[in-house]
């Protein structure tokens, strides 16, 4: 078993993986903005890799980045479904090689999840959880009901709840959490009754309700999209769901219970790194601060791709002042629309950020 630590390992491990592909890919998706992953499903196409995609009915942005995606794979040989929309949303990461490695991911396959949020991931040969992760795909993609066999392969809404009460329960001594956002009652209530009985219960991210005992913390510097937990030091779960009702009973997420020792001492250690920076004084603050830079620099961004100018009538002069009036370039219209609808995005935020953080730092200046 391996563990993938965003950021940190980026996308590499994950287009290794496509890369060494010798008969299938399957790969469920919810969001996606990485162009790196997806020209190396379109390779292993070419190679004669059978790539099966399970895209999102939807998700927050809506269906339109999707439905883009779609066509793009369909038209590079991809093999594209759709999940049901029957949930609340199908918010489970996961891709398989061969049905022999499971990719098993709590980050979506996008820049902000994978360069900019703690985030992990794991890497399993265990012939019984590709197994059962093959068998979800499946009943996924086909639309039919799936029945769970293995009880530390967990699945939203069918087992989650119950594997992740037991999980929490049976702490003897430590339980770390990783988790955007703690509400669900019934998981509120075992944290308070495993820290009263003296179980050292810490939490980096948010619970919506105060639980005397436990210690919470937001994490700074970067965006948390993680959900993991580490009890006694010996047994692990990360996957898709938060410890929330709408994630355990609603929605489609993945994850697992696992105990390889190398992977949980590791999470272990980037926990405490993580706790040792939410400790430091001001930590609080500058998350905060940098929260409502990002908000703003999002909000400004989106507003002004929205109304950008079709990029196709400027592409043939950029094209004929690059390389000349006789050419055999081809490029794809939409494609480079969207590359450089993502390009003004990352500047515009960039930008954005930049004057924020200036009038900040001239208010506290004026303050002084």
């Amino acid at each position: 078993m391996r563990l993938l630590v965003q950021p940190g390992d980026g996308v590499l491990p994950l287009i290794k993986g496509i890369a060494a592909a010798k008969s299938s890919v399957e790969i469920v998706i919810f969001r996606f903005d990485q162009r790196e992953i997806e020209h190396a499903l379109a390779t292993a196409v070419t190679r004669g890799v059978a790539v099966h995609a399970l895209i999102a009915h939807t998700n927050r942005a809506g269906e339109d980045g999707l439905r883009r995606l779609e066509m793009r794979l369909l038209a590079a040989g991809v093999s594209v479904a759709r999940t049901a929309d029957d949930l609340a949303r199908y918010h489970g990461k996961l891709m398989i090689v061969d049905r022999r490695d499971l990719y098993l991911l709590a980050f979506n396959l996008t820049y902000a999840d994978i360069e900019h949020s703690r985030s992990f991931g794991l890497i399993t040969r265990s012939r019984a959880v590709v197994r059962e992760a093959a068998l979800l795909f499946e009943a996924d993609t086909k639309r039919m009901t799936f029945e769970p066999g293995l009880e530390r392969f967990l699945v939203s809404p069918i087992n989650a709840r119950r594997q992740l009460a037991g999980f929490i329960k049976d702490a003897k001594k430590e339980l770390l959490i990783y988790d955007p956002k703690v509400s669900d009652p019934a998981m509120s209530q075992l944290l308070t009754e495993r820290a009263q009985a003296g179980v050292d219960v810490r939490v980096i991210g948010r619970m919506t309700r105060k639980v005397n005992g436990v210690r919470v913390h937001k994490l700074p510097g970067m965006r948390l999209h993680i959900r993991t937990m580490i009890r006694d030091r010996n047994l692990a779960f990360i996957g898709s769901q938060s410890l929330r009702e709408i994630e355990l009973d609603a929605r489609r997420e993945v994850g697992l219970i696992f105990r390889d020792s190398k992977v949980v001492g590791r999470l272990r250690r980037v926990f405490e790194e993580d706790w040792a920076l939410c400790e430091q004084p001001g930590a609080t603050r500058e998350q905060e601060e940098s929260v409502s830079t990002s908000k703003i620099a999002k909000k400004v961004a989106k507003a002004l791709t929205k109304d950008l100018p079709p990029v196709a009538p400027l592409l043939d002069g950029a094209v004929k002042e690059l390389v000349g009036e006789k050419t055999e370039v081809e490029l794809n219209a939409q494609e480079v629309e969207e590359i450089v609808k993502d390009a003004v995005k990352d500047a515009v935020r960039e930008a954005v950020r930049e004057v924020v953080e200036e009038v900040v730092e001239h208010h506290e200046g004026a303050a002084k």
